[in-house]
């Protein structure tokens, strides 16, 4: 059975960038889930998620952003989305996390906004 996520990892800057490709949904969030939650017990704990290939966006992948967001909340770390659809954009929106999640227009950018801490 297919997730529908594909992720791929990279350091840069002293940040792990998450590039995920695919549908964030209740197939699929539980995987990312699970690497999230390794690179966290392994010291991670600034993560950019790079969207610029997410699709779909459903209320499982919202609730992990969430629950990433307030695991690193604190500190010198975070979760920071980069590169996200105006489709994605709107979902984001219509829950109002756009006030809860640092969402950046670029890679660079959301790389920038932890040495802005």
């Amino acid at each position: 059975m297919s997730t529908g996520i594909n992720i791929q990892l990279e350091e840069e800057q002293g940040a792990l960038i998450i590039r995920i490709e695919g549908r964030m949904d209740a197939a699929s969030a539980p995987v990312l889930e699970r690497k999230l939650a390794e690179m966290i017990d392994g010291g991670k704990i600034k993560l950019v998620l790079d969207f610029a290939k997410i699709d779909y966006l459903s209320s499982a992948g919202m609730r992990l952003l969430l629950s990433t967001t307030k695991k690193l909340r604190g500190g010198k770390g975070g979760l920071h989305l980069c590169s996200v659809s105006e489709e994605v954009m709107e979902i984001i929106k219509m829950a109002g996390f756009e006030r809860i999640i640092q969402i950046f227009p670029t890679e660079q950018e959301a790389l920038q906004g932890f040495s802005n801490k």
